[in-house]
């Protein structure tokens, strides 16, 4: 059958080139030429542009033209189209001569003429259209009596006759040819059924049979929406492969294919975060709890060309991996294989699912917000990097310090991009400078002499409060500071009050180590046995993503901490510290913690300034000095604000608040 010259003349140009122009340049821009936007209507920061229609006469503009969609439409006349058919229709260029125009205006250089690659496009449409006759066959196999056992599959496994729909699944008759023989009646060669992979052959037997027999079929489409393979699921339990994919063929290339691509792209534009799963199955329930932007590789772990083609579509998408050892091995290579190709502002989030469920098992037995949390609590790269190379623990010899060290430097030096591997270098510098740093006195340097140490290390020793000598002013801190239980040193050998209360908190609340995991990491507690059970907890919960209270507080005793934290709890019990009970809410909780935090790094802050301001003014009392203490004094100030806070929460877990 004879192509019309038009169809030729299209396809001197790939799908790949044409949707590089779509997405480089705004079809606003294109439409803008032509058009007078109106300003009430029209919101440019969004690419929601409107206008009166060029195509028909009228006074109200009714024509829409939308970035994020690449397309306009005419609500008035009907018509709609993309960047090409704008101006083969508006200003009567020939396709190529549009092409060639938007290639310019898009700065996408136009392809040296390739007869042999139009060809091989032409064959490429020939099997599109075998792919679509196949994808028809499968679909009304599902809906016969013939795919009963497929419907109940189906229903079993929570999908939907919307979703059954809208990804078109279908099933494959238990027949060695009743798909061959469909195409042949409809005019497929054999040597197309072969290209798309439809059919196979085995040295011992040299007549083609259907590759797909007795499966759930689940199209795999690109990302025009055209399908160019296909997933099976097996309904038997003998046979070798459970999921079986289409070969590579010249329409798929499962390295530069993502199942879902086409709707997430879409959703993307429309604001929804792109979420990448393992599976078909989880793919369809994300989508049907509403994460539309959700997509999987196809049988293959997340490749380069897969991390190219998620960046398309979002900046900063988010992989979702299993809580188990595979998952976090997952989340390694993944890791592994983005590093290098960062760019600012171009990175990935990952999120890690509780041990054993996968997104269907969790939308199905929790509901879609608890994927919705998951999701919420995805950690960016630089966070999960870290945890994987330090595990939570600080390592004490200085051979292991320099391992790491030398560890993160190789994770950043892999970065090709230079700014992002600087800026790498220096968060992971930072991290372990915090990390590293030991308990440090104060330390202050006058003007014009070296530099002088304080002796003590908090308050409550001698000189902690006040300056001695020359007449110097004594610096008085505030008795709500001085008194609060959270600051004071502890009677027992295993914490401080305040070090008890950060502990138990996350003992109480192991979520909590999540959202402030850096903070805790570089805590420098005073208490060597309060130091160590903070490490393992850090260790425990960065292992062991969604551990439980009760599981955490079981492992801390199988290492022998139990003893600890039960002392811990009756010291804070006798000074009445209320918000460290196990049954206090969890906000409650976080707040309390907060406060503990805050109090825990202002007092390392103040001890360290106020002992280098009490040595320096014992060398220079000038008034530098005497303004340095006048702003110590205002910090601590704020500590007192801070205090009073202690008493505005607590209404969760049935606290009274107290009235005035």
């Amino acid at each position: 059958m004879a192509r019309p010259s038009a169809y030729l003349a299209y396809m001197r140009f790939s799908d790949q080139f044409l949707d590089e122009i779509r997405q480089r340049l705004p079809i606003t821009q294109v439409v803008g030429e032509h058009v007078m936007w109106d300003k009430r209507k029209s919101q440019p920061g969004k690419g929601d542009m409107w206008a009166c229609c060029p195509f028909h006469g009228e006074k109200s503009p009714s024509f829409h033209a939308d970035d994020r969609r690449g397309i306009y439409h005419c609500f008035g006349c009907g018509v709609s189209g993309d960047h090409f058919r704008f101006l083969t229709e508006k200003a009567g260029m020939s396709f190529p001569e549009a092409v060639e125009k938007l290639a310019g205006m898009a700065g996408v250089p136009m392809p040296a003429r390739d007869e042999r690659a139009e060809k091989r496009e032409a064959e490429r449409k020939s099997l599109i259209d075998v792919m679509e006759l196949a994808t028809k066959y499968f679909e009304a196999a599902l809906v016969h009596n013939i795919g009963a056992r497929a419907r109940g599959y189906l229903l079993e496994r929570g999908v939907s006759a919307q979703s059954q729909t809208r990804f078109r699944i279908g099933f494959a008759p238990d027949s060695r040819n009743g798909l061959k023989e469909h195409l042949a009646q409809n005019g497929v060669s054999a040597q197309d059924m072969i290209d798309t992979g439809l059919v196979a052959t085995r040295d011992d037997d040299p007549l083609p049979y259907d590759r797909f027999r007795n499966r759930v079929m689940f199209p795999i489409m690109d990302f025009r929406g055209r399908v160019i393979a296909f997933g099976g699921r097996a309904l038997s339990v003998d046979v070798p492969a459970k999921y079986l994919n289409s070969p590579e063929t010249e329409l798929f290339h499962k390295r530069q294919t993502l199942y879902n691509g086409q709707m997430a792209r879409q959703a993307a534009r429309d604001g929804k975060t792109v979420i990448v799963v393992e599976g078909y199955l989880d793919v369809i329930a994300a989508v049907a709890a509403g994460f539309e932007g959700t997509v999987a590789p196809l049988g293959t772990a997340l490749t380069e060309e897969h991390l190219q083609l998620l960046w398309r579509m979002s900046d900063v998408p988010v992989l979702c991996f299993d809580g188990d050892k595979a998952g976090l091995k997952a989340a390694e290579r993944a890791a592994d294989i983005v590093m290098p190709h960062l760019k600012p502002g171009q990175t990935v989030k990952i999120a890690t699912l509780p041990e054993g469920l996968d997104p269907d098992d969790l939308i199905k037995a929790q509901g879609r917000q608890a994927f919705a949390d998951v999701i919420d609590r995805a950690r960016s790269l630089s966070d999960v990097i870290w945890s994987m190379e330090t595990g939570g623990l600080v390592p004490e010899a200085p051979e292991e310090r320099a391992a790491l060290q030398a560890r993160l430097r190789e994770r950043s030096n892999s970065i090709q991009d230079s700014s992002v591997r600087f800026h790498y270098a220096q968060a992971f510098d930072e991290k372990l400078k915090a990390f590293f740093a030991p308990a440090r006195q104060g330390r202050f340097e006058p003007r014009g002499g070296r530099p002088t140490f304080g002796q003590g290390r908090g308050y409550g020793q001698s000189g902690a409060y006040g300056y001695p000598g020359r007449g110097t002013p004594r610096l008085v801190v505030s008795d709500t500071l001085r008194n609060s239980r959270l600051l004071k040193p502890g009677a027992g050998p295993d914490a401080t009050p305040r070090e008890a209360a950060i502990i138990l908190s996350l003992v109480n609340h192991p979520a909590l180590v999540d959202d402030k995991f850096e903070i805790l990491a570089a805590l420098d507690f005073e208490t060597p046995a309060a130091q160590k059970v903070m490490s393992e907890i850090l260790n425990l919960v960065v292992r062991h993503h969604d551990i439980s209270s009760a599981d955490l507080r079981s492992a801390l005793g199988v290492r022998g901490h139990g003893p600890a934290l039960d002392r811990m709890g009756e010291l804070l019990r006798a000074q009445g510290v209320w918000q460290i009970s196990s049954e206090i809410a969890q906000p409650d909780t976080e707040i309390g913690l907060s406060h503990a935090l805050a109090l825990h790094n202002k007092k390392v802050q103040l001890n360290r300034e106020l002992k280098a301001a009490e040595a320096a003014l014992g060398e220079d009392p000038s008034e530098e000095t005497f303004e340095r203490l006048r702003d110590i004094k205002n910090q601590i100030t704020t500590v007192d604000g801070t205090e009073a806070l202690i008493e505005g929460f607590g209404s969760l877990s049935g606290r009274a608040t107290r009235s005035f």
